[in-house]
C-alpha cells in the first residue's frame, strides 16, 4: 500500500521547487527592468557594472534570492514565497528627471512582471486544459504576485519610490520614518497584513487567465 502522506509531502516539495524556479528568474527580470529604465533616463551605472543582462549569476543575492524565500515558505507553511534579486546599482542624481525619475525606475520592475504575466496568460487562454497550461498558470500567478507586492508603498519595495514622488515636499517626516523603519514595517505587513492584497492578486490572476 503506498504511503500517501509521503507522496503528498513529496508533491508539496516539488511544487515549492518549481515555484522557486519560476519566481527567481521573474525577480531577475524585474531587476533588469530597473537597470534598463535607469539607463534610458540618463544613468548608465547598471550598464557599466555589467548588470544589464538576464544572466542570473550577477543578479543572485544569497539572502534575497535563496535563503529568504525558503525561510518565508517554512515560516508561513508554504502560503507565501517571495524572492528578490540583487538590486541593480543606479545613481538617481544622474536621472534627467529628479522628481519622477526614481519612481519611473521603480515602476519598471512591476511592469516587467505584469508583462510577463500577460504574455503567459495569453498561452493559458489559448491552450486546452492540461498540465502544461497549469504550469503556465503558476508562472502567471508568480508574476502577478511580484507585481502587486512590489507596489506596496513600504521600503525597500518599489511602491515606496512611487509614494515618495507623490508626497509633498513637506512630508519629510513620513519619508524619514519609512526609511528608518521600513523593513520592520514590511515584515509586519508580510506576516499580519498580507491578506489585504491577496484579493488583488487573486483578482488580477483570474482576470488574466479567465
Amino acid at each position: 500500500m503506498p504511503n500517501y502522506t509521503l507522496i503528498y509531502k513529496f508533491c508539496q516539495y516539488m511544487d515549492f521547487i518549481f515555484y522557486f524556479l519560476v519566481i527567481v528568474p521573474s525577480a531577475i527580470i524585474h531587476e533588469y527592468a530597473h537597470g534598463w529604465m535607469a539607463d534610458r533616463l540618463g544613468d548608465p551605472t547598471a550598464r557599466l557594472a555589467g548588470r544589464l543582462t538576464i544572466n542570473p549569476i550577477p543578479h543572485i543575492d544569497l539572502w534575497g534570492t535563496i535563503l529568504m524565500p525558503i525561510t518565508l515558505s517554512v515560516l508561513t507553511g508554504g502560503k507565501f514565497l517571495f524572492a528578490y534579486a540583487k538590486p541593480v546599482p543606479y545613481n538617481q542624481y544622474n536621472l534627467r528627471n529628479q522628481k519622477w525619475g526614481p519612481a519611473m525606475v521603480a515602476v519598471a520592475g512591476p511592469i516587467a512582471n505584469l508583462l510577463l504575466a500577460i504574455a503567459f496568460a495569453i498561452f493559458v487562454r489559448v491552450l486546452p486544459a492540461s498540465n502544461f497550461a497549469s504550469i503556465l498558470s503558476i508562472i502567471v500567478y508568480a508574476n502577478v504576485m511580484l507585481t502587486i507586492f512590489n507596489l506596496v508603498p513600504i521600503p525597500p519595495l518599489d511602491g515606496s519610490k512611487i509614494l515618495y514622488a507623490l508626497l509633498p515636499d513637506s512630508a519629510t517626516g513620513i519619508r524619514n520614518f519609512l526609511d528608518k523603519y521600513g523593513f520592520v514595517v514590511l515584515l509586519f505587513f508580510v506576516f499580519f497584513l498580507f491578506e489585504l492584497i491577496a484579493p488583488l492578486i487573486d483578482g488580477l490572476f483570474k482576470l488574466l487567465v479567465g
